[in-house]
C-alpha cells in the first residue's frame, strides 16, 4: 500500500519540476523530500526518478504513478470533506484571489457567507491569477478567482471546474489633457501595464499590436491603483477594468 504523503510529494514533483521547489512549497528540507521519494520508489518496485544533469525527472513509471497520485489525493480530500460535513464541523475553504477581487468582492462575500454558512471558515491569500491557478492544481487552494480575456483563453486543467462569476469591462484610461479617442491614437504614449507573464499583460499588448503599434511599457505594477494614479498625473496611458472603481 502506498503512503499518501509520499504520493503527494511525487504529485508535487510532477507539477513543480524540482525537489527544491517541492521542499519549499511543503516546508520540508530537500533531503527529506529525496528520502521519502526513495522510499516511495521502493514501495513501487520500479524506478520513478532518473538523473537529468544535476536534477531528477520522472520516468515513464513515475509519470504513471503521479497521475494515480493526483486521483488518490482528490479522493482523500473528498472523503475528508464528507466526514467534516456529516459531523457539522467547521469547514475550511482556502481561496486565492487576484488583487482587485480581494478588495472589491471578498468583503461582501464574507458578509454573505456569515449569514448563509456560519460554520464555514474562509481563508484568503491575495495572489496573481497565474500563481493561484498553479497552486490550485497543486491542491494548496480550493478555489481561485481569476480573470479571462476575450480571445485569450487559459488552459483547461483536468479536475478543475470553471464557473463564470460575471463580466467586467476594460476601458482605456488616458491623462486628463489627452485628446486620444482610440487605441491607435496612443501609439506614442507611455504605458502602465502589469508585469510580463500576466495574462492581462499579454492581452493588452495584443490589443496594441492589433491597433498597429508596439506599446512603450515604461511602468510595470500589479497594483492597478498605481496605474490609475500614473494616468491621472499625466505620465501614462493604461487599460483598466471597471472593477477598480469599486475599491
Amino acid at each position: 500500500m502506498f503512503e499518501l504523503r509520499r504520493l503527494r510529494l511525487l504529485h508535487e514533483l510532477a507539477l513543480r519540476g524540482t525537489i527544491a521547489d517541492v521542499a519549499a512549497a511543503l516546508s520540508y528540507s530537500p533531503s527529506t523530500v529525496s528520502q521519502q521519494l526513495a522510499r516511495l520508489e521502493q514501495e513501487a518496485g520500479v524506478p520513478l526518478l532518473e538523473a537529468d544533469g544535476r536534477r531528477v525527472r520522472l520516468t515513464v513509471q513515475g509519470r504513471v504513478l503521479a497521475d494515480h497520485a493526483a486521483r488518490a489525493l482528490e479522493l482523500d480530500e473528498s472523503a475528508r470533506a464528507d466526514l467534516a460535513s456529516s459531523q457539522r464541523a467547521h469547514r475550511r475553504v482556502r481561496i486565492a484571489v487576484m488583487p482587485t477581487a480581494a478588495e472589491a468582492l471578498v468583503p461582501a462575500a464574507l458578509t454573505l457567507l456569515a449569514e448563509r454558512a456560519p460554520d464555514l471558515r474562509l481563508e484568503m491569500v491575495e495572489m496573481a491569477p497565474e500563481a493561484g491557478l498553479f497552486e490550485l492544481q497543486a491542491r494548496a487552494f480550493d478555489l481561485v478567482v481569476a480573470e479571462q480575456y476575450a480571445g485569450h483563453t487559459r488552459e483547461h486543467l483536468e479536475g478543475i471546474d470553471h464557473t463564470l462569476l460575471g463580466t467586467d469591462a476594460v476601458r482605456l484610461a488616458v491623462p486628463p489633457e489627452s485628446t486620444a479617442s482610440t487605441l491607435a491614437d496612443l501609439k506614442n504614449a507611455a504605458w502602465a501595464m502589469e508585469p510580463q507573464g500576466a495574462a492581462v499583460r499579454q492581452w493588452a499588448v495584443q490589443q496594441c499590436r492589433a491597433a498597429g503599434f508596439e506599446p512603450d511599457v515604461r511602468f510595470e505594477a500589479t497594483d492597478l491603483i498605481s496605474h490609475a494614479r500614473l494616468v491621472a498625473a499625466g505620465h501614462a496611458a493604461a487599460m483598466l477594468p471597471d472593477l477598480i472603481w469599486d475599491l
